[in-house]
């Protein structure tokens, strides 16, 4: 079933697009299927395995968003209530409008307040410097600290548009994280390893590299004129904030038993983590007509990427949301997303089907990294 899988990530590999990857799908039940090749560092000998360590990036924004849930459905954050409450810094905050001719930022008071909601959904006006250039030109005119930099100040940055008024791909679960933090008293790191990670058996999952796991730990590539080699990367030691869209690293058997409790409802080997209404509110599309999951290119971080050229894919809660069926075998309904270094999943709870696909290349949306990912997706649906 999934032999042409395999022969396209060989094919991959020995072709010198990527350094090695590690794969998995899994069902409702239990069943599940693993598989990796390839080497965790291009020049080395360590080879990939099912308990490599990868930086996951955005694919941290789910598990953090599931745990803002959490505090949901426990009455401790309003969905829909003025975040402001519980994290001054959102209690007013203000669009970027544009520029003077001199290129001092003009700024205004926002319209609305900001919530969880628009927070998870993308809908709060935060952005990535590497998503809008205007926020970039903001940093450089302000002498303001990148977003990516682990400091608490460097997440009060301007809205591109009054809370709720758009999409844009940002910040959001970051401060998120922080609104965890707020409310339970715990830093991120100890709230999720209480009420997530270590329920779920997650031994592997974390926004640090402990000595015994270093040896397992992937290096990220990039193409060079030399061809593909590992590049200097490390997020910040030690941050003011543990970053809740993008600081965890985990494998691929461990996100696979995050995506199985989704698939079974919230709930794995007897660990109540959402409750069934909450999980199926994820599969709803709660951005209107917004169009999401585009980014445009960026030479350092990204390829475009447009999943759904065809049709307008909604966000949910935690994830995108599939607009429409396809023909790899994806329902509509179902949650994907990405890290930013080829890591990608999908998560079909009406059809009881899984899988994520990680690798560590950038920049994101490889079409040949997409091309496997597919590959993946057709075989764990039979069609491959």
């Amino acid at each position: 079933m999934y032999a042409d899988f395999e022969r396209a990530l060989h094919a991959a590999i020995s072709q010198g697009a990527i350094s090695g990857a590690a794969a998995l799908t899994t069902h409702r039940d239990g069943q599940t299927y693993t598989h990796a090749a390839g080497v965790r560092k291009q020049g080395e000998t360590a080879s990939m395995s099912p308990d490599t360590r990868f930086w996951i990036a955005s694919m941290t924004k789910a598990v953090v968003s599931v745990a803002a849930l959490q505090l949901v459905e426990q009455r401790a954050l309003d969905l829909d209530g003025d975040l402001g409450t519980h994290l001054p810094e959102l209690a007013r905050p203000k669009v970027l409008e544009g520029f003077d001719q001199d290129g001092r930022p003009r700024l205004r008071p926002a319209r609305g307040v900001m919530t969880l909601r628009r927070l998870l959904t993308h809908t709060s006006g935060l952005a990535y410097p590497f998503t809008s250039a205007e926020l970039g030109a903001y940093l450089s005119a302000a002498g303001a600290p990148d977003p990516a930099s682990g400091t608490r100040a460097a997440l009060d940055i301007p809205l591109l548009f009054d809370p709720g008024e758009g999409f844009v791909y940002g910040v959001g679960i970051d401060w998120a994280g922080l609104a965890v933090e707020a409310v339970s008293g715990q830093r991120l790191d100890a709230y999720l390893r209480d009420h997530v990670l270590r329920p779920l058996g997650m031994t592997d999952t974390g926004f640090e590299i402990a000595p015994d796991q270093a040896g397992r730990h992937a290096a990220v590539h990039a193409q060079t004129p030399a061809g593909l080699a590992a590049i200097p990367f490390a997020l910040p030691r030690n941050p003011d904030v543990l970053s809740g869209g993008g600081g965890l690293y985990s494998t691929v058997q461990d996100y696979g038993r995050f995506m199985r409790m989704l698939l079974n409802g919230g709930t794995l080997q007897g660990a109540r983590i959402l409750s069934p209404e909450t999980v199926t509110s994820l599969t709803q599309t709660h951005t209107g007509p917004h169009r999401v999951g585009w980014v445009s290119a960026n030479p350092q971080f990204s390829r475009d990427f447009h999943p759904f050229p065809d049709a307008v894919a909604g966000h949910g809660l935690a994830a995108m949301v599939t607009p429409n069926a396809r023909t790899a075998g994806r329902t509509p309904g179902s949650l994907a997303w990405a890290g930013i270094a080829n890591c990608y999943y999908w998560v079909d709870t009406d059809a009881g089907v899984a899988g994520t696909l990680m690798t560590q290349l950038l920049p994101f949306a490889d079409p040949g990294v997409l091309g496997l990912f597919e590959a993946l997706e057709r075989a764990a649906y039979g069609k491959g």
